[in-house]
């Protein structure tokens, strides 16, 4: 326990002085984006082109990436769209990981939550999908309203929630050793996540303001701010996030976490 205590260490500190005073606002105000942007958001001071750190996550409706241009592009992380449910996987997981690997990206699979199915279905079936090998970073736990969904739309309540989420993730943390982020959307987290899981790491969506003005007193360690990115070596748009810290804070988590 002590062990991953230690190892969690850098991502709390660098997150524990993550704010808008934490950077000199003249200097952000001439940032250039990155990337390009089909439908670009003005963050103003707090535009996310400050961070050093920018990954995307994908899923086969990604279809063909070259991999090679992604990373040359700057992209340093990738979180994959492993499974779904108790029972689906995502048709261009075990292909993504590895060529992920191949070309030096630091990767994680992702789960997208189903409330149809119990937390123990579904971490049976992510474990039995989903192998050590591929876990370089933590994986995900994607929480968040379907109301698209064709066969499910049960919004089971607050305290049902959190006790689902939690059950699948100590599943998860038990077999791979490694504690779970938890992936969320703005109406989620304030149904739900607000105040709760606080010794967890969060990837937040954030797509038109700083997370830090609509996720009340929660601390971020990845923050999705756009779905409609240009990203060399993916046809299309694509999701792209920031990492929360420094270039250096990265490697340090990286390192720790992927032992």
């Amino acid at each position: 326990m002590r062990l991953l205590v230690l190892a969690f260490l850098p991502l709390f500190l660098l997150l524990g002085g993550c704010t808008s005073a934490s950077y000199d606002l003249m200097e952000t105000s001439s940032i250039k984006p990155r990337f390009q942007d089909t439908d670009p958001q003005d963050f103003g001071d707090n535009t996310p082109y400050r961070h050093k750190v920018h990954g995307i996550d994908v899923s086969k409706w990604n279809g063909d990436v070259d991999w090679a241009s992604v990373r040359k592009s700057g992209v340093s992380f990738v979180f994959i769209k492993a499974t779904e449910g108790k029972d689906r996987i995502d048709s261009r997981f075990d292909e993504y990981w590895r060529a992920a690997a191949a070309a030096g990206l630091a990767h994680a699979p992702y789960h997208f939550y189903y409330f149809c199915s119990t937390a123990d279905e579904q971490a049976d079936w992510f474990i039995r999908n989903v192998p050590k090998a591929s876990m370089h970073l933590p994986p995900v736990l994607d929480v968040e309203w379907n109301p698209s969904s064709k066969t499910c739309t049960l919004r089971p309540d607050a305290a049902t929630v959190r006790a689902e989420m939690k059950r699948f993730m100590d599943r998860i943390e038990a077999y791979y050793g490694k504690r779970p982020i938890i992936y969320t959307s703005v109406d989620f987290h304030r149904d739900n996540l607000a105040g709760y899981f606080q010794d967890y790491h969060f990837w937040v969506r954030s797509v038109a303001k700083h997370p830090q003005d609509i996720y009340a007193d929660r601390r971020w360690a990845f923050w999705q701010y756009t779905s409609t990115g240009v990203v060399p070596g993916i046809r299309g748009q694509t999701d792209i996030n920031v990492f929360a810290g420094t270039e250096q804070n990265w490697k340090n988590w990286v390192a720790s976490v992927s032992k």
